[in-house]
């Protein structure tokens, strides 16, 4: 079950120019459960790349030793295009520069793809077998995308990572914050099914919503399950692919003994699922760390109007609402100590993360506050900070 390297090439916006999305594949596609792993979607968020460099050497070893079950595909850098993305010494990987928009936003919605021609000719095909169904809804699934002809250079690097996620068992989409604890984002129905990840990673929060509203990744594997499950109430859907965002703590929390650390929780977290044969006796998943909790529970602080930022808390303090989170301070204030305004906390609850920068525009993301209750206006509609 040797490691096979991949290259898959894109399709170039102009003449003379190429990019590849490299892959490790440990197995043989269609031999039994599938993980799909990716690092650096948002190509300036660097901790998912060191991960993957210490994942994969303890990936090989078992492998060594014959100890691999099922497929797994490692992608250790998903997005060349924002690798290389350098202006001014400064990378700017979040963002398409030529105005395609958020790389982890607006993924093909496979059940509209697929169409209601297709869709019919699924529902024939579906039945109170839960197994068969997976089979058949995988197959429509993977044709929509093969069938499907990249008309440029990002529409290419989608699709290209795309087939190889939309059959896969698990899919995880390795992300960071700005300056945050470890957390992760899945749907309300994988709860608490992937409690083994969050206490593996050492989660603070555990963030669920079936639809934030911005067609991420993750969001892309899972949430079409729960929609056909939705459209044939009378068959057996399961949603049968747990799919995550986890952010790796901030983005300057890149070293060797994190990447160690982190790489560990995840290959322990594939043998839990049964990809790694242990040794001896299964290792013990570690306590929670966290509950989940309602992704429109959680605060999303943003600053009223541009200014310097001097935070009154620091990540991993518990917060009340209406506590000042930080104090905006206008340079242009006539009297300094009068160009001061507060910006209160919208709950109760975990300061999970901050903006490094400390210098902001309006309407800007400041910190997430991971509450309990339920936010008016965040009940529905787009959930994520940008």
């Amino acid at each position: 079950m040797a490691r096979t390297t991949e290259r898959l090439p894109l399709k170039g916006n102009s003449p003379g120019t190429g990019q590849e999305v490299m892959l490790h594949r440990y197995g043989s596609p269609g031999n039994g459960p599938k993980a799909y792993l990716q690092a650096s979607l948002h190509a300036d968020e660097t901790p998912g790349m060191m991960v993957m460099h210490h994942l994969i050497p303890l990936l090989d070893r078992a492998d060594e030793e014959g100890r691999l079950s099922g497929e797994i595909v490692v992608i250790p850098y998903a997005n060349p295009i924002g690798l290389g993305q350098i202006v001014n010494q400064s990378q700017l990987g979040r963002y398409a520069l030529n105005g395609d928009g958020n790389f982890n936003r607006n993924w093909p919605d496979l059940v509209a793809l697929a169409g209601d021609t297709a869709l019919d000719e699924l529902e024939r095909k579906l039945s109170d077998d839960a197994l068969k169904n997976t089979i058949a809804i995988r197959q429509l699934f993977r044709r929509v995308l093969l069938e499907r002809e990249p008309r440029d250079l990002l529409e290419s690097l989608r699709l290209t990572l795309a087939r190889e996620a939309v059959d896969a068992d698990i899919v995880l989409d390795l992300h960071c914050d700005d300056d945050a604890l470890m957390h992760a984002f899945l749907i309300p129905q994988h709860w608490p099914e992937a409690a083994d990840l969050v206490a593996e990673l050492e989660c603070r929060a555990a963030l669920l919503a079936e639809d934030s509203g911005g067609a991420s990744f993750d969001e892309a594997f899972s949430t079409p399950w729960i929609k056909l499950a939705k459209r044939y109430p009378d068959c057996s859907i399961l949603p049968a692919c747990l799919a995550a965002t986890v952010e790796l703590r901030g983005r300057n929390d890149v070293s060797d003994e994190l990447g160690r650390k982190d790489a560990a929780a995840l290959f322990n977290f594939l043998r839990h699922r049964g990809f790694i044969r242990s040794e001896g006796a299964d290792p013990e998943i570690p306590a929670l760390l966290c509950e989940a909790t309602d992704l429109a529970a959680t605060d999303v602080v943003r600053s009223p109007a541009a200014g310097i930022l001097a935070y009154n808390v620091d990540i991993g303090d518990q917060i009340r609402k209406g506590e000042v989170v930080a104090w905006l301070i206008d340079p242009a204030a006539e009297q300094p100590l009068e160009g001061r305004q507060a910006i209160k906390a919208g709950t109760s609850g975990l300061v999970l993360s901050r903006n490094s920068h400390k210098y902001v525009s309006a309407k800007d993301s400041i910190a997430k506050i991971v509450g309990k209750d339920l936010i008016e206006g965040r009940d529905g509609g787009y959930l994520l900070e940008d």
